[in-house]
């Protein structure tokens, strides 16, 4: 990954792809878009996107990351919907960082047109 790329693994700069959505030019367009965005913006420590991603149901008041977490990557394993022709969808992924990895399954619906995080599952 260069200085200038996507964190999230997609190829191409960070302002054409996720910035777009955490600045709120844009609004990702399936689960999988919004995932992707979700990781970035741990990486980037945007708190902001991610309680604004998360849905009204199951959001925490309050978000803090730990600032000594470094992720190294993201690896989408498989979606299950989650497409501009659905309401709902599940993003299996895992997330490196330094010394270890986060497997988990996600959830995501649609509120108000957004696509929105709902929650997960920790896989092995």
């Amino acid at each position: 990954m260069t200085a200038r790329s996507c964190p999230c693994g997609l190829p191409g700069a960070y302002g054409d792809c996720c910035g777009r959505y955490h600045s709120g030019t844009a609004a990702a367009p399936t689960a999988e878009a919004l995932m992707r965005s979700r990781y970035c913006a741990f990486v980037k420590g945007d708190v902001a996107y991610l309680l604004r991603t998360w849905h009204p149901r199951t959001r925490p008041g309050t978000l803090e990351p730990d600032p000594r977490m470094r992720w190294t990557g993201l690896e989408i394993l498989q979606t299950s919907d989650g497409t501009a022709f659905h309401t709902t969808g599940t993003v299996e992924f895992r997330a490196s960082y330094r010394g270890g990895s986060l497997h988990e399954r996600s959830r995501f619906e649609r509120v108000d047109g957004a696509w929105v995080y709902v929650d997960g599952e920790f896989l092995p």
